[in-house]
């Protein structure tokens, strides 16, 4: 399963298939996820790409990286 969204998914969440009034579908994309405060970004060809863990939400926990003292500060 890919890490990002596909091209699909974006329209279903969106609700945005097609353009309108000489704005492209992708530009109308955009402007719906911004309006529901979804993050994403741009790619090169002017599609926006919503990361996957933003929508689906992420079970895993990021375990904090030990932290780490010189040997001689327990000195």
């Amino acid at each position: 399963m890919s890490s990002f969204l596909t091209p699909e998914e974006i329209k279903e969440l969106t609700g945005v298939k097609q353009g309108k009034r000489g704005k492209s579908r992708e530009v109308l994309q955009a402007a719906a996820l911004r309006a529901m405060r979804i993050p994403f970004y741009i790619n090169a060809v002017g599609r926006p790409i919503v990361v996957r863990a933003i929508i689906e939400g992420s079970d895993k926990k990021e375990e904090a990286a030990p932290s780490w003292e010189p040997a001689f500060a327990h000195g």
